[in-house]
């Protein structure tokens, strides 16, 4: 069980790249590999369903996938303040994974997009937190370690990776930004690792 799951929504590609990002930092963690999973949207016709395997990207999660993570880092671009649909969606129906402790004492991280500045990073990066520390997870931040943190001028936050896109998704991704990203997958890899030597 040496698997991190990068848990994203992505409704036009920024988070998703941000995905990547912290997979390679996850993967940057000797005997640690990142596993990625998306979620579809939610339609507005409730009947409607999802094809069972996305036209492209990575697999939808299941909730298989809590129970054979050893860590988790959940990314969602943000909507007013909040984590996207798909992603609370997905988080109303882990009770299973609840249910059974899975995830308790396992490192978690969070991560958000925004088209401005002011668009509420911090807020949806905590609304992401909140189901992790129902579920018992502990959610490591980015310490001021991280030269990056002081650095941007776009996204990135001690509660989490975050990136600046413009309202056209036209702003670049800042390498401060990339390397947040890359910082709060190892962060979160080397806890999971740390934490499974003394189990």
């Amino acid at each position: 069980m040496n698997e991190i799951l990068v848990l994203y929504y992505s409704g036009t590609g920024a988070t998703a790249r941000m995905a990547d990002l912290v997979a390679r930092g996850i993967d940057s963690v000797d005997g640690m590999q990142a596993r990625i999973r998306t979620v579809p949207a939610v339609s507005a016709e409730t009947e409607a369903v999802a094809a069972a395997v996305p036209a492209s990207g990575p697999p939808y999660a299941c909730e298989q996938d809590l129970f054979e993570c050893a860590g988790l880092v959940l990314g969602s671009p943000t909507h007013f303040g909040n984590m996207a649909a798909p992603l609370k969606y997905f988080w109303d129906h882990s009770t299973g994974a609840w249910f059974a402790g899975e995830l308790a004492g396992k490192p978690a991280g969070v991560f958000t997009s925004t088209s401005s500045p002011h668009g509420g990073q911090e807020a949806t990066l905590l609304s992401m937190a909140l189901p992790l520390l129902h579920h018992g997870m502990l959610v490591v931040g980015l310490p001021y370690s991280e030269a990056g943190l002081m650095a941007t001028t776009g996204g990135g936050t001690p509660y989490g990776a975050g990136r600046v896109t413009g309202f056209d998704g036209a702003h670049p991704f800042e390498e401060a930004e990339q390397a947040l990203c890359r910082a709060l997958g190892r962060r979160v890899a080397d806890t999971a690792r740390r934490l499974l030597a003394t189990a």
